[in-house]
């Protein structure tokens, strides 16, 4: 039976339609997965040498004991945002004679082998060699391993219990960095006291057990869950649902604007796709904090460029890529309708300025690590304003790929195309280049003004822009609705 599955997953696979029009997209990703595992290893295989060089007074193994706290946590918070829940197209599978507690047992099964669980694998395996080849204990090696094995099979499970739970969401955060806090303000050594537990567990290998006890509860309540799903009625009754009218009559402010962003909050806030998205502002607004503590960044400025266009332009990028295709599942619909479509997309471009302008403003104390990184999240505001939100506009005139917004934002190649990664050069690399230039012939000064500078441009010509965009929108209009009516 299990054979039987395997077949219909990799037929459904490469017949798909999405396969078929996302070669290339599915390449990427393939070499993608290969970047990730290939330095998985390497950081594996000469982890513990780094470690003991750098630390020569310490244990490499209690050091990266200290972490994992940090490290589960964090893949946690990773899942979460990225995961995709164990699906499969059962709905065929119902009418025929097979017991659903196969199909569920296959669909849990099939979960374990996802990607997010077989990547921390090329760490801590090849670590557990060098361990053992360098005079670690090898039971309590192995006892080790297999409770890292453990743990990670443990969070797959773990993450679809809670998967669609805010408030569990928001405890991780609170545990990162609570964590993080203690660890900085050096309250009490909260990576010692983790780094001794996993310790015992090298020590007394046998306690692995619990750690294995653990898993086989979380994968009954899996099973428990998804075996009281598993009816044809439940997939194919209609379910009604209780909208929540919320209060959205600020927007009237903004005149005739007013209706078309309303609309575009409620989709944002309705639909998994959107809504999966919006946490990437929060990922996009810390984004700083990779960069700049490290000391190798410091005199490299034209990353502040690179920086501050992501960290003020998240919601742009995010949700601007794919205008209009928010919208293709009612746009021929959208399009019967009396409206201009110049305040059409006019509402798309203020929506974006306004995120820009707030994501600024949250992102101020940035000031903490100088007075340079302020000035060019400054200028990358005003060019993300008058020169990045015409380029993203533009670049919708190209789409042509449908969005199913019930499914989730994480991996989903769904109405992704050549526009999509094409349009990261002008978003991005070109403003890193054009300030890495002035600044190496003239000042950092200059640079920011330049960048600045052509921001202004940009919005002092927006009404002549705009004015040649809607044109393109509308010779491609009927391409738009033709493409729009067929399914990946």
């Amino acid at each position: 039976m299990i054979s039987h599955f395997l077949k219909l997953e990799w037929k459904q696979y490469f017949r798909s339609a999405n396969w078929q029009k996302s070669i290339f997209l599915n390449i990427l990703l393939v070499l993608f997965a290969l970047y990730f595992m290939l330095s998985f290893l390497a950081i594996g295989i000469g982890g513990f040498f780094i470690l003991k060089e750098q630390f020569p007074d310490q244990d490499p193994l209690f050091l990266v004991n200290s972490f994992l706290l940090f490290a589960i946590v964090g893949d946690l918070i990773f899942r979460y945002i990225m995961q995709k829940l164990p699906v499969m197209n059962i709905k065929p599978l119902l009418t025929l004679n097979i017991p659903r507690n196969k199909i569920v047992h296959f669909i849990l099964a099939k979960s374990s082998f996802s990607f997010f669980n077989i990547m921390g694998l090329f760490f801590y395996i090849p670590f557990s060699v060098v361990l053992m080849k360098e005079g670690y204990e090898i039971t309590g090696v192995l006892g080790w391993l297999a409770t890292m094995i453990l743990l990670i099979q443990s969070a797959n499970f773990l993450n679809f219990l809670i998967n669609k739970n805010n408030i569990a969401f928001g405890g991780l955060i609170t545990i990162l960095l609570g964590g993080y806090l203690v660890q900085h303000f050096d309250l009490f050594n909260l990576a010692g006291l983790v780094g001794e537990g996993f310790d015992f567990i090298y020590q007394n290998p046998i306690t692995a057990v619990a750690f294995l006890g653990l898993l086989i509860i979380l994968y009954f309540l899996n099973y428990k869950q998804l075996r009281n799903e598993v009816y044809l009625d439940a997939l194919i009754s209609e379910k009604t649902k209780e909208a929540n009218a919320s209060d959205l009559s600020f927007a009237d402010k903004l005149g005739d604007l007013a209706p078309f962003i309303k609309n575009d909050l409620r989709l944002i806030w309705r639909n998994k796709r959107t809504k999966s998205s919006t946490w990437m502002i929060l990922m996009g607004l810390g984004y700083g904090l990779f960069f700049y503590p490290q000391p190798i960044y410091k005199d490299m400025v034209f990353m502040y460029v690179l920086v501050g266009i992501f960290s003020t332009g998240t919601f742009l990028i995010n949700f601007g890529q794919f205008i209009p295709a928010w919208d293709s599942g009612y746009y021929k619909m959208l399009m019967s309708q009396n409206f201009k479509y110049h305040r059409y997309l006019e509402s798309k471009f203020t929506m974006m300025t306004i995120s820009v302008v707030a994501l600024f403003v949250l992102g101020i104390p940035y000031v903490y690590f100088g007075w340079k990184v302020l000035a060019v999240h400054f200028a990358a505001m005003i060019y993300n304003i008058g020169v990045n939100t015409h380029v993203i506009l533009f670049g919708g005139t190209f789409n042509r790929k449908k969005i199913n917004l019930d499914e989730k934002a994480a991996f989903n190649l769904q109405g992704t195309g050549a526009v999509q990664w094409l349009i990261g050069l002008p978003l991005m690399l070109l403003p890193m280049g054009i300030f890495a230039l002035v600044n190496w012939l003239v000042s950092f000064e200059i640079a920011v003004l330049v960048l600045a500078t052509l921001g202004f441009i940009g919005i002092a010509f927006h009404q002549k822009i705009m004015a040649l965009i809607t044109k393109k929108y509308i010779t491609n209009k009927y391409v738009m609705i033709h493409a729009f009516n067929q399914e990946n």
